[in-house]
């Protein structure tokens, strides 16, 4: 059972029920913790399927070059930082609606998911993803013999 909070108009859920009662669970239950975090909303982005086992992740990064944003994948998290590098001021600026303000997006990404590839191009960062799931975890189908010709597996070396 959840046990839902209430504090100054914000709504969270207490996992701690979950955690006590389960082994083994640890990174469903981070996912699900993180994914009841409130999300800043900058940079926007975008998550699109571009094949059956293809993603393309699409940022705004308007005002950044590609040597201010930083890419990483650390185990199962997908990390993309953006730090202006101290640049001249403009003398006189009466509006200001390109932030350019320093970002941390993290996603967690699924078993066998990866990056392939990531370009900036008009200020929008596109990163391209793919699922290879390895030959040993893919289905296979099995052969099945008549009573005088019984069928062997053969085992591939990995």
């Amino acid at each position: 059972m959840l046990l839902m909070q209430e504090d100054m108009a914000m709504t969270s859920f207490d996992f701690s029920p979950l955690f006590r009662s389960t082994i083994g669970f640890d990174r469903l239950m981070q996912l699900a913790e993180t994914a009841t975090r409130l999300d800043p909303g900058y940079p926007p982005y975008n998550i699109e399927v571009t094949g059956e086992d293809a993603y393309r992740l699409t940022m705004a990064v308007a005002g950044f070059s590609a040597d201010e944003i930083d890419i990483t994948v650390k185990e199962n998290t997908l990390e993309i930082a953006g730090r202006s590098k101290t640049e001249k001021e403009p003398q006189r600026v009466l509006y200001r609606g390109i932030a350019r303000r320093a970002f941390e997006r993290r996603f967690e990404l699924a078993d066998h998911i990866k990056v392939t590839g990531a370009k900036l191009e008009n200020g929008v960062l596109s990163i391209d993803l793919v699922r290879e799931v390895p030959e040993a975890l893919k289905p296979r189908k099995i052969a099945i013999g008549g009573a005088d010709q019984p069928k062997t597996l053969e085992q591939k070396a990995a």
